[in-house]
């Protein structure tokens, strides 16, 4: 067994636990991914918005397992998976060998049958859309600083999110504050003040997946920031000159979508059921139907919990299926009982709105305002790999706190999405 070869796929949440737990298990370990960093990415709107800069949630995934010799870290893209074979097939043509496979491949934007919005309103899943975001909402003040026509002006400082879950309601709010709070004494020929930051909710209200009385909280802390919330309507067009919000066009040059995700092409390369978002309906022990040497986890696998209702695709249930597995595969080599089905420990959810406002349900406490807010900051702070990086966080937020700045504004690359 001291041969036995793990094959993960991504180094995200799930794929770094399941390595980190393997450790001391008699296996060989290699971790595939398309970047060479793993993000912390429920901070990555704080990128997109100025807050911190890219450095401070993204590490190379090489340096966690420098002194790990059984592990060896692939700069590689895989494109197919032969289950028959055990083996999958790398973009490049390679291939590579498995006796247990593990996806852990994440997932992107979905535009829900309308792929054609994604230039004009990117998503946020990875540090380039992040860094797209930025600079968009960037160059639109600087663009307006210099615009005559009233008409085009106001178009530029028309700032729309599309979706009201947590990442749209935490990206409508620190645009909202930049605006607000950090821009106004910098700029001469606009007020930086009476930009618009529209957040669109095709459902009844924000933040569905939060009790009642918690969302209606995180509504009016939107508009108390100034943010025009509107929901019961859907957006049925995205263009470079706006956005059509179920019959109404609003003119607005910069548009970020938040409404939706579609998981990684796993299902299809191994064939297997998928539900509508292309995550894979895998087994109680998160392998794909059919085949036990090949798990599923994160955002790649549609799990769902002992009522019947899905796990959430969150950083702490990706971490949870990915311990999970490694017990599971350290028991078949060590010829130890199985340690029985996956059972998701919900932990509690969290969202913030703007600086000193954020709404948290553990169950058995809801908290909101700005007790809430320093939790999440705190929770956030702990689920940060390194001492170096906690504290890196820390003094970005209490300088911001302190100065009302934001100092992540620069505009340093081209385009990445279309041409300006």
């Amino acid at each position: 067994m001291q041969d036995h070869h793990v094959v993960v796929v991504g180094g995200g949440f799930g794929g770094l636990q399941l390595v980190n737990d393997l450790k001391g298990a008699p296996v060989r370990i290699t971790l595939i991914d398309r970047r060479n960093h793993h993000l912390f990415q429920p901070l990555l709107y704080q990128v997109a918005t100025t807050l911190l800069a890219t450095s401070e949630i993204a590490w190379p995934i090489r340096s966690f397992f420098r002194d790990r010799p059984e592990v060896t870290t692939l700069l590689a893209e895989v494109v197919g998976v032969d289950s028959q074979a055990h083996r999958l097939t790398l973009k490049g043509g390679e291939t590579i060998a498995y006796d247990t496979l593990v996806l852990a491949t994440g997932a992107t934007h979905a535009y829900f049958g309308h792929d054609e919005w994604e230039p004009v309103a990117p998503g946020l899943k990875t540090l380039e859309d992040a860094t797209t975001i930025r600079r968009r909402v960037l160059l639109a003040f600087e663009q307006a600083e210099l615009e005559s026509d009233p008409a085009i002006r106001d178009a530029l400082l028309t700032f729309t999110i599309v979706g009201a879950g947590p990442t749209g309601v935490e990206l409508a709010g620190i645009i909202s504050e930049l605006a607000r709070t950090t821009l106004p004494k910098e700029f001469r020929n606009i007020d930086t003040t009476k930009a618009r930051i529209i957040l669109v909710e095709a459902g009844p209200r924000v933040l569905a997946s939060f009790d009642e009385g918690l969302s209606a909280y995180a509504h009016k802390a939107l508009e108390k920031l100034g943010v025009e919330v509107r929901t019961g309507k859907p957006v049925t067009s995205c263009t470079e000159e706006g956005v059509t919000i179920g019959e109404t066009f609003v003119p607005s040059r910069t548009i970020v979508w938040a409404a939706g995700v579609q998981a990684s092409p796993a299902g299809e390369w191994l064939g297997a059921p998928a539900d509508r978002a292309g995550r894979v309906v895998v087994d109680k022990e998160l392998r794909a139907p059919g085949k036990p040497d090949i798990f599923v986890i994160g955002d790649t696998a549609a799990v769902m919990r002992d009522d019947g209702t899905p796990v959430p695709g969150i950083a702490p249930a990706a971490k949870q299926q990915g311990a999970y597995v490694a017990k599971v595969t350290r028991a078949k080599l060590l010829g130890q009982p199985a340690p029985g089905p996956f059972h998701y420990h919900h932990q509690g959810s969290l969202a913030t709105i703007g600086k000193s406002a954020a709404i948290i349900d553990f169950g058995w406490i809801k908290l909101r305002g700005w007790i809430a807010w320093w939790v999440w900051g705190l929770a956030h702070i702990y689920f940060l790999i390194g001492t170096r990086w906690r504290f890196a966080v820390a003094w970005s937020w209490l300088w911001i706190y302190i100065s009302r700045q934001h100092s992540a504004r620069l505009i340093t690359q081209r385009e990445t999405m279309r041409e300006e």
